[in-house]
């Protein structure tokens, strides 16, 4: 019985997480300060840039999202390494930005090739 309601609570944890994931872009960054959150402080590499429809005049700062390849948005093919990567927004991405996340370079080689330089991803708060 227990290993019925393990099994069940995987499949709902499962289901939650993957009905949640927003669609978006994902590209990546080299330069981490300053920020607009948090100035010349380092937050570390795992880190982001909101794009202006995530941003909300900076109540983004701070907040952890998950992000996960899910394919090309250019020749480059099979850029996924199928793994996700947890990052914290610490950044505004400027005006004309191609990106709704723009990941640091560490984060975004977790998930894709950098050589691609700009994925599709999902993104889950």
């Amino acid at each position: 019985m227990s290993k019925n309601i393990v099994a069940f609570s995987n499949v709902l944890v499962f289901l939650f997480s993957t009905s949640y994931a927003t669609p978006g872009i994902g590209t990546f960054y080299t330069t981490y300060t300053p920020s607009a959150c948090y100035g010349g402080k380092q937050e570390g590499v795992f880190i982001a840039a909101a794009s202006n429809q995530l941003w909300d005049n900076g109540r983004v700062c701070g907040k952890m999202f998950r992000v996960k390849c899910t394919g090309a948005r250019n020749a480059v093919p099979h850029p996924c390494t199928g793994k996700s990567v947890t990052v914290r927004i610490v950044d505004h991405c400027p005006n004309g930005c191609a990106s709704t996340i723009d990941l640091s370079r560490e984060a975004f080689a977790q998930i894709a090739n950098p050589v691609t330089g700009i994925i599709n991803i999902d993104y889950t708060p």
